[in-house]
């Protein structure tokens, strides 16, 4: 029988998202024998696209890389996927506060200097926090016990003295986390914004993590490497039980069983921790992954036959204090037909929309467009979302989220391995957790750890 065919290999990887496929990857350019397990009917993960006719597509899951994620570029680039701008550098975008609108244009509204003052004050403090940090052990900080004993709301509270500054900060950290201030410690949040180079640079475009896309999307990357593996990737196989003893570790799920001298578990803490381990994991372990929920998403997409709002000067890109939808982009392919704008609701709208209907969330979403880009926008000849929190085998995005006290109880059993079990996934990342880079890089990391143990 074929490797590939086999019921037995060095490492099952569970999870074929960008951590899974890229732990496959390197273990297999290393020789070695790998079996890739994936719940669902097809590979990416968090990540995926969605075809809008004429060959063209888009994404509905994770889609941005910029400056500083040099692994999945570098990913992208083996399999020949390239990048390219996210449009509107150069055009006017669009701010709605207080129910007025007013455009701008740079990397953030300035119609509201005190407010624009006592916001960037405000990173400039938290940036000077976060330095304090090793994104290895985020849990070791001088201040880690005092920063991971509050909320990120109880920060903001105590530091910003506007409601329009606290409006608007409260705004970044949906769109950054897919929370509220009050789900994640202000530990947690120095983290996250560390790993990636810090919060201007995780909400900005040119110059930050929003800087480019993939042309075809970003799960074509996915698919290319998925490609490489063949049939050492099998789709539809849950994995509900790993069992591990002296000799090695078996993976199994609904009829199948599969053998190997080591497992890497890609998926959330959240979806790890509903796997069955025989023996059971150690209690700090399983805490973690008790205490570690996704944040909450819808991402929706509107396609109109062009972009229009580009011959009015627009970019696409709008930021709101009103929701559902307050953040925007131009989502358009390369060509920049047709045109797409993308929206999300985030954090406890998304909670919230997740019960309405289809058609409540199209209003709702369409009502947004409309009041950033005019009656145009309110009548697109296709409306896609994606509500991940929904998704049976994702149960939210962009990733884990640590509320108040979990980095300092639990912090350590992230990426500590149990016996032959190892972890992967960007929440075990070290940059840019909770982006496809983070995913990469934590599959990089997994397969030296079980490269290392195997030689």
């Amino acid at each position: 029988m074929a490797a590939a065919q086999a019921n037995a290999a060095d490492v099952v990887v569970v999870g074929a998202g960008f951590a899974g496929l890229t732990t496959a990857r390197e273990l297999v350019a290393k020789g070695r024998s790998v079996i890739v397990l994936e719940a669902r009917d097809r590979v990416g993960g968090r990540v995926l696209v969605q075809p809008i006719g004429d060959g063209q597509v888009v994404d509905v899951g994770g889609q941005w890389t910029g400056p500083g994620q040099d692994r999945i570029l570098a990913l992208a680039k083996a399999v020949g996927v390239e990048s390219f701008p996210t449009y509107g550098a150069e055009s006017q975008h669009v701010e709605y506060r207080s129910g007025e609108l007013v455009t701008y244009s740079g990397p953030m509204p300035d119609t509201d200097p005190a407010l624009l003052t006592e916001f960037v004050g405000a990173i400039q403090r938290l940036d000077e926090m976060a330095a304090e940090i090793t994104t290895e052990s985020p849990w070791t900080a001088p201040h880690a016990r005092e920063w991971d004993a509050q909320t990120f709301q109880s920060w903001m509270d105590a530091n910003l003295t506007s409601d329009g500054s606290k409006a608007f900060m409260r705004t970044v950290i949906e769109a950054v986390y897919a929370v509220e201030p009050h789900d994640l410690s202000l530990l947690y949040m120095l983290f996250y914004a560390r790993a990636g180079g810090g919060i201007l640079n995780l909400m900005g475009t040119e110059g930050g993590a929003q800087q480019d896309r993939f042309d075809g999307g970003a799960q074509l990357v996915a698919l290319r490497v998925a490609e490489e593996l063949g049939e050492r990737v099998r789709l539809s196989a849950p994995v509900r039980r790993i069992s591990q003893d002296t000799n090695g570790v078996r993976v199994e799920g609904d009829g199948f069983s599969y053998q190997g001298q080591r497992a890497i578990v890609t998926v959330p803490p959240a979806l790890a921790g509903r796997i069955e381990y025989r023996p059971a994991m150690p209690a700090l372990r399983d805490q973690l992954t008790q205490r570690t929920p996704m944040g909450s998403v819808i991402k929706v997409n509107a396609v109109y036959d062009e972009p229009f709002w580009r011959a009015e000067g627009m970019s696409g890109r709008a930021v709101s204090d009103t929701g559902p939808v307050k953040f925007t982009f131009d989502n358009s392919p390369r060509g920049g037909a047709p045109g797409v704008l993308v929206g999300f609701i985030e954090g406890g709208d998304a909670r919230r929309y997740s019960s309405a209907t289809e058609a409540e969330r199209r209003q709702a979403v369409l009502g947004c467009f409309e009041r950033y880009f005019g009656p145009r926008a309110a009548k697109p000849r296709e409306y896609i979302e994606r509500d991940w929190s929904a998704e049976e085998y994702s149960r939210g995005g962009y990733g884990a989220v640590f509320p108040a006290g979990t980095l300092v109880s639990c912090g350590a059993a992230l990426r500590e391995p149990v016996d032959r079990i190892h972890w992967a996934g960007t929440e075990t990342a070290t940059a840019f957790i909770g982006y496809m880079d983070g995913a990469v890089r934590s599959g990089e990391r997994a397969a030296a750890e079980v490269l290392a143990l195997l030689n």
